[in-house]
């Protein structure tokens, strides 16, 4: 089978503006460019407000750019929607408090007009280690289990891109911890092009194959980092000296100030980029179902 042509995700020269009163607007991004490769893992760290979250919107097509282009499968992230082939989920799970775990499953179907799956909604469950409470509702599932039910949501209709906008942000640091694990079988078995927004360094390095730390407002790379640590990954990766040397340099990055000539308006981030601190990026996105806000 041919590889396909076009990257999964590309975002080209972004610029993202919001207006906050008559004749004024706050730049979120400038001159962002960013190319995920099919199947990739990227996850997005930066400064709060940096506009991570912005470019998770942009991908999704919740926020259209103000200079720019994003494509996502070589098309507009609107012909991906209509088609049901983005899978989003966002730090508030959104689950309907009525149904239950299968039904909330299921609702991807329903609202694409399709014949409910059940061999898929089963698989799903099975997936997230959830067969067991496939009857129960929302309030009797941990913050975790929630989580996990929006991911396999997400999932449903077998979309080509998987957009995650701190999915594990409201959760305390065990389950935190024990999430990232499950998240990192998940991908492991379904490999599935990935796009993580985080402030979570470690996680990042976890579950990721490429990760961009952003500069501050108005949100460009500052950096990529290949992590070349051996799939899959589970805790004794955690480990390990060289995912703590990663850890380490990634969040001496965050702390350190920004220098003045560590970006270029006409930077890139792609698969093949490494620790280069002449790429553009994104950030600030909201969760999912929610109107779109400002450069988080």
């Amino acid at each position: 089978m041919p590889e396909p042509v076009d990257p999964a995700i590309a975002l080209s020269e972004i610029v993202k503006e919001f207006p906050i009163r008559r004749g004024s607007s706050v730049r979120a991004l400038d001159g962002f460019d960013l190319t995920v490769a099919h199947g990739e893992f990227v996850a997005i760290l930066g400064p709060s407000g940096c506009g991570k979250s912005t470019v998770l919107r942009l991908v999704a097509g919740l926020e259209r750019a103000t200079v720019g282009q994003v494509r996502v499968e070589g098309r507009a992230p609107a012909e991906l929607i209509r088609g049901h082939r983005l899978g989003v989920a966002f730090q508030e799970h959104a689950l309907l408090p009525w149904a239950s775990a299968r039904a909330n499953i299921e609702l991807p179907f329903k609202v694409a007009g399709r014949p409910v799956d059940r061999a898929r909604v089963d698989e799903l469950l099975n997936l997230v280690g959830l067969a067991g409470f496939a009857d129960a509702r929302p309030r009797q599932l941990s913050g975790g289990m929630r989580q996990r039910v929006a991911i396999a949501r997400a999932l449903a209709l077998e979309p080509d891109v998987l957009l995650l906008d701190e999915p594990f942000g409201a959760l305390d640091a065990v389950t935190r911890r024990r999430m990232n694990l499950e998240l990192a079988r998940i991908w492991q078995a379904q490999r599935i092009t990935t796009l993580l927004v985080t402030h979570d360094v470690d996680e990042a390095v976890l579950l990721a194959d490429r990760v961009v730390v952003m500069t501050g407002r108005p949100g460009r790379v500052r950096h990529v980092q290949r992590v070349d640590i051996p799939r899959p990954r589970g805790t004794e990766v955690t480990r390990e000296p060289a995912f703590h040397e990663l850890v380490d340099e990634l969040t001496g990055l965050l702390d350190e100030p920004e220098p003045a000539d560590s970006v270029s308006p006409g930077g890139s981030a792609s698969p093949g980029s490494s620790a280069n601190p002449d790429s553009v990026s994104p950030d600030s996105l909201s969760s999912a179902g929610q109107p779109p806000r400002p450069a988080a």
